[in-house]
């Protein structure tokens, strides 16, 4: 008698666009009255306020998520339409500059600190080295080697269930960085100790305020 083959476990995979929909109300009022293609005054007033955004590229492995940050108004709006991104100073990996090279496609969440709703921008960027644009982003008498200019498709906001549930704002909920592996940690244990662990943590804050800009 052959052995018996058991049945192949259930999938809980969702494939199909109506099995997804069918979870969930359907949208309606604010949700989508929110939405629109251009940067209302009221989506500016947020952009202007912001210090931090995150900017999402896709690669051909998937997503790429990466941290944007300046004093507030650091993306500029050049229109209603346009938004302008300094590249600053960073570790010269340029994955999103990469990607965008690719695939223009490009999405921004800002933050402001102490406001629990956020502002989702997507739309398509190039990259640019306009001098005209470059000269508007330096800071301390140092030019970004690039700028992105991104045009705007979509903004709206997003309501503040997020951050009230993280708590990302209470005082109370911060945590003390030695919670967490140190930088020179990772590097030296993702290098197998190629990177000298010790001297990576005692060099980084003078490294840091050196090169910021």
């Amino acid at each position: 008698m052959p052995p018996h083959t058991p049945s192949p476990a259930p999938s809980h995979d969702i494939a199909q666009l109506a099995d997804l929909e069918a979870l969930y109300d359907e949208p309606r009022g604010a949700s989508l009255a929110k939405e629109v293609d251009y940067l209302h005054p009221h989506y500016r007033a947020f952009v202007d306020a912001s210090p931090f955004c995150l900017l999402s590229t896709q690669n051909e492995h998937g997503g790429d998520c990466s941290p944007r940050g300046d004093g507030p108004g650091f993306v500029q709006v050049l229109d209603d339409r346009t938004l302008l991104l300094p590249d600053r100073r960073g570790n010269n990996r340029i994955d999103s500059l990469r990607n965008i090279l690719k695939d223009p496609r490009v999405g921004l969440l800002f933050l402001v600190p102490g406001v629990n709703e956020t502002l989702r921008i997507s739309g398509t960027a190039t990259i640019s080295t306009d001098p005209a644009l470059i000269a508007r982003c330096v800071v301390q008498g140092k030019a970004p080697t690039t700028v992105l200019v991104i045009r705007i498709h979509s903004a709206f906001f997003q309501c503040a269930r997020a951050l009230l549930r993280s708590r990302l704002w209470a005082a109370d909920a911060q945590i003390s960085r030695d919670t967490l592996p140190s930088t020179g940690t990772m590097v030296a244990d993702l290098s197998q100790n190629a990177i000298d662990g010790a001297a990576y943590d005692r060099e980084l804050p003078e490294r840091i305020r050196t090169t910021l800009y």
